[in-house]
């Protein structure tokens, strides 16, 4: 089966959003890139239920079908502007409820906790058009410039990553900053304070902090060496998460 760890990998995406409740039935759509193909899921597919079998691979240059029997995603344009436009790996696009409510009443999801440095900072909403169109495939490559999320004016998110897992992170975070600013506005609503975003230099600390620490990395704890000198060792191998480089806590 061409792209089978592609596809394994869609499949088994499909299924953790599920199950954390960002996409129900046959919402949103994913897809991942390997060289000049794209593995992408079918549509009308439930996703959380897709297996790696009933994937779709389709050729980078003009969306034809390569191999697979049932047809890609009606998000076939999106999907390969932001391949074109950018080194992403993979691609991982829900109507979750947050996001879609925010992207209703904001042109962005402003910068109101560090870890939103992940995303590239605040987070656009990309203005509305059709769903499948060229039009929309130009709108999300622009608020995806030099981010990793964005929102979809009445319609949803997006998300890119280095991995489809790395893509399905940062949907997450986008929601979970979706959620966190929502609930920020119902407070401001009854205190009549604004949300307080982070200032540029706050911004920098941050992202200091964490290149300097190791943010986001595991690390072993090491023996006491009988002096009461311990050490915190060197990372364990894994991706790191830290904001300074596009990831999240």
């Amino acid at each position: 089966m061409l792209l089978s760890e592609e596809r394994a990998a869609l499949a088994e995406a499909g299924r953790r959003l599920a199950a954390r409740g960002l996409v129900i039935g046959t919402s949103g759509n994913l897809s991942a890139r390997a060289g000049d193909l794209v593995a992408v899921t079918p549509t009308g597919g439930v996703i959380g239920e897709l297996t790696a079998g009933q994937m779709t691979v389709i050729s980078l240059a003009d969306g034809s079908v390569v191999d697979g029997d049932l047809a890609p995603t009606s998000e076939v344009p999106m999907h390969l502007a932001i391949y074109r436009a950018t080194g992403a790996a993979a691609i991982a696009h829900t109507h979750a409820t947050t996001s879609t409510a925010i992207g209703l009443i904001a042109d962005e999801i402003p910068l109101v906790h560090y870890t939103m440095l992940g995303l590239g900072g605040a987070v656009r909403v990309a203005e509305y058009a059709c769903y499948g169109t060229e039009q929309l495939a130009e709108h999300v490559v622009k608020a995806l410039e030099f981010k990793q999320a964005a929102l979809l004016r009445n319609h949803g998110s997006i998300a890119v990553g280095s991995s489809l897992a790395k893509a399905v992170d940062n949907l997450e975070l986008c929601e979970w900053a979706a959620q966190t600013y929502h609930q920020a506005l119902l407070a401001s609503a009854v205190t009549g304070r604004p949300p307080r975003e982070l200032t540029q230099s706050e911004q920098e600390e941050v992202i200091m902090a964490a290149l300097s620490s190791g943010y986001g990395t595991t690390k072993k704890i090491q023996a006491d060496d009988g002096d009461g000198n311990g050490g915190d060792g060197g990372d364990t191998a894994g991706d790191s998460d830290a904001p300074a480089d596009g990831s999240r806590q």
